[in-house]
Formats: structure tokens, sequence, C-alpha cells
């Protein structure tokens, strides 16, 4: 193995968070090969980030003497520096590469999905959780609705108890229905190279298992064969589709219903041209074939969408108290197109900014304007969740569709 010539992997997440009184770096790993939330120094991540697979080990050892202020760093000390940022698993190389293949081989086997926030966001008790989502849905009133056949729903995919308030006034608005068919679409937070990842594998958290309908899903994965993942890894940890299904088992456990569970990735990452020509014209059979799905009375579609992410957490130079006045004013404008259905607009909202404040729910909300029937949208309620610790926000929303 050639150890210069190794990259940082491409799935990891990091956060600046304050620790004895300074900033370090957190790392995340959705593989759970890196060791729980390690803290490195800002001064190894930046020297991580610039590992590309191109630079040679001189490179990198005048990065570390300029980083020391001109003190000496020998060949063997980058060399086992490598290595040991490749035992942490924090490099892209065969060893990393191996353990992965055998994480999305042994979930690929299993025929459930079993639920990944259960004791960590919520309860793992069925008595406990149903409690929990009860308090949360009693925090607002029932929204005053419009008339007609609800559609689709956006709802949050946020921590449930910093949105505890917009999750309560969404999922208050659907009580009452009764869908044979639910289509989840959630944000795949993973998903930075791939357009969509569809599972067959059935649902099961603390309330009880739910089919998923694998006809239709397989029907979406031949029409999208081309834009699709090639496993369902993507789905093992996503919290975006699950937070939506505990909601739906707790309002709607009289309700017998199956789910399709899709997952949609970046755009900006992945559509070679950013636009919404490009998005049809690539996704046009899946999304056709979705469209005719939506059509049926007893279908109806969740969204689980944040929309700006603020703030030195999600990569700006300054406060999300700086930024999101506008970063408001972008998510209302968004959702204006959204409600009025109005595609165009939609796209050329984000692009006007090219995305600087990291609306992860788009792609999501691009498929829905694309496939759903003439409808009408409102929106319930908008908040913004403000994370003191890390001088960042998040913002969601609200709304419904009828027809």
């Amino acid at each position: 193995m050639d150890i210069e010539k190794l990259k940082l992997r491409g799935d990891l997440d990091f956060f600046p968070v304050q620790s004895d009184g300074r900033t370090v770096i957190m790392i995340q790993d959705r593989l759970s090969l890196v060791e729980k939330d390690m803290l490195i120094s800002p001064e190894l991540y930046k020297l991580m980030t610039t590992l590309d697979g191109k630079r040679s080990m001189r490179d990198i050892q005048l990065d570390l003497i300029r980083q020391q202020g001109g003190s000496l760093v020998s060949i063997d000390e980058v060399q086992a520096l490598l290595e040991k940022l490749d035992s942490s698993y924090l490099l892209d190389s065969p060893r990393y590469r191996e353990a992965r293949n055998e994480i999305i081989s042994d979930f690929s086997a299993q025929k459930i999905r079993y639920c990944s926030h259960a004791g960590l966001s919520y309860p793992k008790q069925e008595e406990e959780l149903s409690e929990r989502l009860e308090t949360i849905l009693a925090t607002q009133q029932v929204p005053s609705l419009p008339d007609g056949k609800i559609t689709a729903l956006i709802a949050p995919h946020i921590d449930l108890e910093a949105g505890k308030r917009i999750y309560s006034t969404a999922y208050q608005a659907i009580k009452g229905v009764t869908p044979e068919r639910i289509i989840i679409l959630g944000v795949g937070h993973s998903m930075t190279k791939v357009m969509l990842s569809l599972t067959t594998k059935m649902f099961e958290t603390p309330l009880g298992k739910v089919k998923t309908d694998k006809k239709i899903v397989g029907e979406l994965m031949k029409a999208g064969k081309d834009i699709l993942s090639e496993d369902d890894f993507a789905h093992r940890d996503e919290h975006s589709i699950e937070f939506q299904l505990i909601f739906l088992q707790h309002i709607l456990r009289d309700v017998s219903f199956t789910i399709v569970p899709i997952l949609c990735g970046s755009l900006i990452g992945y559509l070679p041209e950013y636009s919404r020509e490009r998005y049809q014209s690539i996704g046009h059979d899946f999304l056709s074939t979705l469209a005719d799905l939506l059509r049926d009375d007893s279908t109806i579609v969740i969204a689980g969408v944040d929309l700006s992410h603020v703030g030195p957490k999600f990569g700006h130079d300054m406060p999300a108290s700086l930024i999101i006045n506008e970063s408001e004013r972008h998510d209302r404008q968004l959702l204006h197109c959204l409600c009025t259905m109005n595609a165009d607009g939609f796209w050329s909202e984000s692009k006007r900014i090219r995305d600087k404040y990291n609306v992860c729910g788009f792609s999501v909300l691009a498929c829905l304007l694309e496939t759903l029937p003439p409808s009408h949208g409102h929106l319930l309620d908008y908040e913004i969740f403000k994370e003191d610790p890390t001088r960042s926000a998040v913002s969601f929303a609200a709304a419904i569709f009828t027809r």
C-alpha cells in the first residue's frame, strides 16, 4: 500500500466544538469505524483536508513544518502520522474499504431495517415513545386546515425536542387521514454522489413493523435504474424517514398502510449542471413513474426535510446570528414557490445563491414539485432552532398540500 497516495474519507462529518475552553474538531462517522466523537486539533483537520491522493510525502512534510513554525519534521514522522490516520479509519484506504464493504454486505442481507435512533433520539420502549409523541403533539393546537383532499405533508427531520412545535403542527394536520400507501421522501445525508436510494426492507420501530410496498419499489427501481445507488445502505442510519415513521405509526395506529421509502441525495453534488432542466432530463423515467403513482387517491406523500443550515457548524465563517435574516428570506421564498408549485422559481431561488445556506431538503422538495398532482400548498408554521454552543442554526417548516 502506497500510504502517501491515500486520501481523506469523503463520508465523515466534521464539527467545530468547544472543549476545555478551546476550539477542536469533532469527527462523526456513520459507519462507526472511527472512535465515537473523536476530537482532533484544527491544525490536524486542516492537514487532513489536503490529503487528496495526489500529494507526496514531501508535500505533507512541508505543511507540517510550516504548521510548527519551521521545526523539523522527519519523513518517518510523516509516515507514522499517515499510518495512525489509516489505523483510525480516517483515510480512504484498502483497510477502510474492506471494513466498509463488510458492513454494507451485512446490512444488505437483512430483511428488516431496524430503527437506528431508538434510545438515542427517542425512547426505545413502546409505551414511553407513545407518551413522548403524545406530549409533542399536545404542544400545539390543531391547525386551521383548508378544504380538499390532503396529497402531501412537509414536516421536519430535526431532533424531536428541537422541532417539537413544528412536528406537532405538521402531524396534527393529518390526523384522520386513512391512506393505504405513504410515500416517505427523506434526505440522504450521506448521499453526495448519487441521486436516489430505495429499499424493499420492512421498517421496524418500537411501535412495531411497517411493510414496504415491494411491488411499487420494484417499479421505481426499474424506472430509476440509472440514478439509484447500488445498494440500500444509505437507509441504515438515516433519521429523516425514521422520524416521520414513528409519528405516522402513532397517529395512524388504527390504519393499515404500507410505505415507499425514498432517500434523495444532494443535487449539487450529483448533477453535472445545477438546473431544473438537467434534473428533469436525468430523472425523467423515475419522476414520471412516481408521478403516476401519486395520482392514486389512496396514496399520500410525507416529505421529511429541514431548510437552511447556517453558522460555523455548517461551514460558514460567521455565527448564525449574522446570517439568519438572509437565510430566512431565502427559506420563505423557497416555501412560497413550493406552495404555489412554481418549480422554475424554486430552482431559480436556489441557483441565485448557489445553495450557500445549505438547504438539505432541496432535493426532496424538488422531487415533490415534479411528481405531486396539481395541488394547493399551505404553509402552516416555520421556525429557526438556534444551537448556541456552536453559534449555528437550522430552520424547518410544516406545510400541507390539498386538491
